[in-house]
């Protein structure tokens, strides 16, 4: 089993996103000099989050660490062109001596698509396109491709070529089945973000995956699987619901009322950090 830390680096109420970009740095390095396994850095093009390129702050994050696993949290492969996305990675394992990794993902926010000039209509096709022209760029070699959403390549080479062989690449999914099958039936390892409900909820999506992998040809048993939960470890377990309670209430409130979702509630996040809930809020031992 493997542990780390995923963030989106969101931006507190009068921090500047200069000091939080140099927070985050402290943050992947001490998790680095801690033994952690990986440090994940999401992307968003919002306001309340800093980091819009997870492959460029990933890539001062391998400059001044030695041994974490550096990945993205999620890559929006969907409104990225996965020529460039391969090509940053790949000079970000190069720069960590063969630490990177690819976590690819439709994205849970939409504000990339009108940026870049993508249609919400073709939301899932844009994705599973773009998957299949990074699939055969990772592959390495010489290139030949074509698609509906971008220019085709024609024995295309793409430089730089990346430590590892093939570059890691994951799948990110939020609970959406089809993902899952994709995932599996591709031979890629699946990442599963658990942001409400039970955790074990989530169990008939991982055997979904290592069946549609296994029908595929492929072993599940070298495909990993990871979960992502919100996490805060504080000496007590009161003090850790005390202190994470009203920040986690005003993002998920924020963002509710964007998607319609009612307010969150203290005796919602109770629930939620209880054994059976998604929260790992709590003292050490009882997060362990």
């Amino acid at each position: 089993m493997e542990l780390g830390f995923a963030t989106f680096a969101d931006l507190a109420p009068g921090q500047t996103p200069q000091q939080r970009m140099r927070n985050l740095l402290e943050e992947v390095r001490l998790a680095d000099e801690l033994g952690l396994d990986v440090f994940a850095i999401g992307e968003h093009h919002r306001p309340d989050y800093v980091v819009s390129s997870p492959a460029v702050a990933l890539a001062a994050a391998a400059a001044i660490t030695e041994r974490i696993r550096l990945s993205s949290a999620v890559t929006v492969l969907s409104s990225d062109d996965p020529v460039r996305v391969f090509q940053d990675f790949a000079q970000i394992d190069l720069i960590s001596g063969g630490r990177a990794e690819i976590m690819a993902g439709r994205g849970s926010f939409i504000e990339s698509f009108p940026l870049f000039g993508y249609d919400l209509e073709d939301y899932d096709e844009l994705f599973a396109e773009k998957l299949d022209l990074l699939l055969a760029l990772r592959a390495g070699g010489p290139v030949t491709w074509s698609g509906r959403h971008r220019a085709p390549l024609r024995g295309a080479r793409v430089f730089p070529q990346p430590v590892q062989r093939p570059l890691p690449l994951w799948i990110a999914v939020g609970g959406t089945p089809q993902s899952v099958v994709r995932a599996g039936t591709l031979g890629l390892p699946l990442a599963v973000a658990i942001i409400g409900g039970e955790p074990a909820r989530f169990a008939p999506l991982v055997a979904l995956h290592r069946d549609a992998a296994r029908r595929a040809g492929h072993d599940p048993a070298s495909l990993p699987v990871g979960i992502n939960v919100h996490a805060f470890v504080a000496p007590t377990s009161q003090e850790a619901a005390d202190a994470f309670y009203p920040p986690y209430a005003e993002v998920m409130t924020r963002i509710g009322r964007e998607r319609g979702w009612p307010p969150t509630t203290r005796q919602q996040f109770e629930a939620m950090r209880s054994p059976r809930g998604a929260l790992a809020v709590g003292s050490p031992q009882e997060v362990t």
